[in-house]
């Protein structure tokens, strides 16, 4: 906890300017939105499927490419249809 006590002929800007320093130094808000946004561990499973759906998709787009069709609306489409298998 930060406590800052107003001295002697100090202006209120000044104490919320001192405080604001303190709460900066101290790490306070880099802790807490460490905690609120912290992004849970992927599971070995997760981590292999998703390099397998990555894979999957630089196959797709490779062949798109060769065959001349890649485009947005195409590649959206054929995306899905990976996602549903």
């Amino acid at each position: 906890m930060i406590e800052v006590k107003k001295k002697d002929r100090e202006t209120s800007e000044s104490l919320i300017r001192r405080f604001s320093r303190r709460v900066q130094q101290s790490g306070v808000l880099v802790r807490a939105r460490r905690v609120r946004f912290r992004a849970e561990e992927k599971s070995k499973r997760q981590l292999r499927e998703g390099a397998m759906y990555k894979a999957e998709v630089r196959k797709l787009v490779g062949r798109l490419k060769k065959l001349g069709k890649f485009d947005e609306e195409n590649f959206k489409n054929t995306k899905k249809k990976l996602i549903k298998k």
